[in-house]
């Protein structure tokens, strides 16, 4: 069974940067896909930033643009998040995704096939 672990979350204030991380295992199939979305209370899940595996594109929502970075490590099967100049509004739990034998960038949740356990990231005003 594929375990997707994210850590780095915590309580910055408004301003601050936070860099969250997610590793894969227990696949030897590399994920095709791998993203960050969020999901704050009351509110629906919403896909944050996706990378691409087999050319490294990148794609992200207008909201983080600018702000947020997403990139794989050097390590098999790992994604990072930078989130740069935090605003209250990113106050959510962020939880790393995983899709495999597709090359295809998709927002939708119900695509992925893998979830982490989510990390909360707090912003304070």
């Amino acid at each position: 069974q594929v375990q997707l672990a994210e850590s780095g979350g915590g309580l910055v204030q408004a301003g601050d940067s936070l860099k969250l991380s997610c590793a894969a295992s227990h696949r030897a199939l590399s994920p095709s896909i791998m993203a960050w979305f969020r999901q704050a209370p009351g509110k629906e899940r919403e896909f944050v930033a996706i990378i691409r595996r087999i050319d490294d594109a990148t794609y992200y929502a207008d909201s983080v643009k600018g702000r947020f970075t997403i990139s794989r490590g050097n390590a098999k099967d790992t994604v990072y998040l930078q989130m740069n100049s935090l605003k209250p509004e990113d106050t959510a739990v962020y939880y790393c995704a995983s899709q495999w034998g597709t090359d295809m960038i998709t927002t939708n949740p119900g695509d992925y096939h893998a979830w982490g356990q989510g990390t909360q990231v707090t912003v304070s005003s």
